[in-house]
């Protein structure tokens, strides 16, 4: 049973809203306006939810009489059903949402322990998300790189917009283990190396504000992998935030779009740590979701030898390796949201 009184104060909340909308003006309309679409799929649950538990009570007491009997225990059978499809419908609804969920979203990717082989996942892991945002018909901007001489990257980072973008991505933050044997090794021997990812939603124009005497601006020389590569101009732009310390390095071969790539990643990283701090002060909630999207979290092997990938937090293992590197990772970002979604749903009648 859900609480009653929850119910009816989100049932009053809607309401209350509709009266404040008559005489409101300005930004004021807007907030309520969200706050009161917001509201709408749930109420509409709740009074479905209040009408079958008022025709359970009715036909409950029917029951007393001989000649209704039969007929009131098959109308219950099947007011029970509805009334356990629309709790789980009206428990969904009631969950928190993520206002961050349909964002664009920043992703990083870095070399972790493994040397050579470490940057090579790296590279992997970018074009693992490429992939699946064309799959899925999001836009891939790639941002910037640090490249190493074997081919792959110590950094690499990517800008993806599209619908459902940080809803669907936010769960891959953190450390991605591989097992495999280099090319390198000439006697077969697995190698364990990793690779780090973040995916920071991207804030709005507005919601960061960064005082220019808060930044420092650096340009230097773009280092490159040798030959005609080498930038020969003060093109790269690190800036740094004076009062959080969060640098930002940009070096590809124009400093106007290095000073943008910069700023925008800076600002989803303060965004993010503004994020983290606000989740911090929600502990419960925190403990109640997959992952924190702490990017010192070993989320998921893969295990090239055996052609699998386990996430580690759900204990979900898959082999479907070769396909899961081109792409394919809804099932595995389906189970994410699935057992985060389960999580919550254990809260929702506390």
């Amino acid at each position: 049973m859900l609480p009653l009184d929850k119910l009816d104060n989100i049932v009053a909340r809607h309401e209350e809203i509709q009266f404040q909308l008559q005489t409101a003006s300005g930004t004021e309309i807007a907030e309520l306006s969200r706050e009161f679409s917001e509201l709408e799929e749930v109420v509409s649950k709740i009074i479905e939810y209040q009408k079958i538990l008022a025709d359970i009570e009715a036909t409950t007491s029917l029951r007393a009489d001989p000649e209704l009997k039969q007929l009131a225990e098959d109308e219950l059978t099947q007011l029970n059903i509805s009334l356990i499809s629309i709790s789980n419908q009206l428990q969904v609804a009631l969950l928190p949402k993520d206002q961050d969920a349909n964002r664009s979203a920043i992703i990083e990717i870095r070399a972790g322990t493994g040397g050579d082989e470490a940057a090579l996942f790296a590279g992997d892991l970018y074009r693992l998300y490429e992939r699946y945002s064309q799959e899925k018909g999001w836009l891939f901007e790639f941002l910037n790189s640090s490249p190493n001489d074997m081919g792959g990257f110590r950094e690499i980072s990517a800008q993806l917009s599209g619908k459902g973008v940080f809803a669907r991505l936010k769960f891959e933050s953190g450390v991605h283990r591989v097992q495999r044997v280099p090319f390198t090794e000439a006697s077969g021997r697995i190698h364990t190396s990793a690779a780090t990812v973040a995916v920071l939603p991207k804030p709005n124009e507005v919601e960061v504000q960064i005082a220019s005497s808060d930044l420092r601006i650096d340009t230097m020389r773009a280092s490159g992998s040798g030959g005609q590569h080498v930038n020969t101009t003060d093109s790269a732009v690190r800036i740094t935030h004076i009062p959080t310390g969060i640098s930002v390095l940009s070096s590809e071969k124009s400093q106007h779009r290095n000073r943008d790539i910069a700023m925008n990643v800076l600002k989803a990283r303060l965004f993010e740590m503004e994020r983290n701090r606000v989740d911090a002060e929600r502990s419960a909630a925190r403990k109640a979701q997959v992952g924190s999207g702490d990017r010192s979290e070993r989320i998921r092997t893969y295990n090239f030898p055996q052609g699998r990938i386990t996430d580690h937090r759900i204990k979900l293992t898959l082999f479907n390796l070769k396909r899961f590197m081109e792409g394919d990772i809804d099932e595995m970002i389906d189970a994410l949201i699935s057992a985060d979604r389960a999580n919550q749903l254990a809260k929702v009648v506390e």
